[in-house]
């Protein structure tokens, strides 16, 4: 998806971007009715792409390996970590921090933390 960030909260939502264009593959989510009208309604484009098309697939799969290697590191250690107070945490505690890692990283072709892209400013770091 291309996104526009930096727009003014609306209502009592906290988002301040809206998606512009969707890559998909001809999946019959994107194709329904009310999809259509959604695009129509906002004015976004709907892109459809081939299978292995390179120009599309490129982002996705590099995405996919970047987060599959850290799932795996992660999960090397086993599903339960002591800190070094000695707390034992599980995968579903210990998850929003691979996230937080992950949104924090900066990419090495946007030259930009997925947190910038997505919301339009870095989140906060202990």
């Amino acid at each position: 998806m291309d996104w526009v960030t930096g727009l003014p909260p609306g209502g009592d939502k906290s988002y301040n971007a809206c998606f512009v264009i969707v890559y998909s593959d001809i999946d019959p989510k994107f194709t329904s009715e009310l999809w259509t009208n959604h695009h129509q309604l906002f004015g976004t484009k709907l892109s459809f792409s081939t299978a292995y098309h390179p120009q599309t697939d490129g982002l996705a799969e590099r995405m996919i390996q970047t987060l599959e290697d850290m799932f795996r590191r992660f999960c090397a250690y086993g599903l339960e970590f002591k800190d070094y107070d000695g707390f034992t945490h599980d995968w579903c505690t210990l998850l929003p921090a691979l996230e937080l890692v992950y949104k924090t990283s900066i990419n090495a072709s946007t030259n930009q933390t997925p947190a910038v892209l997505e919301k339009g400013w870095n989140s906060r770091l202990p």
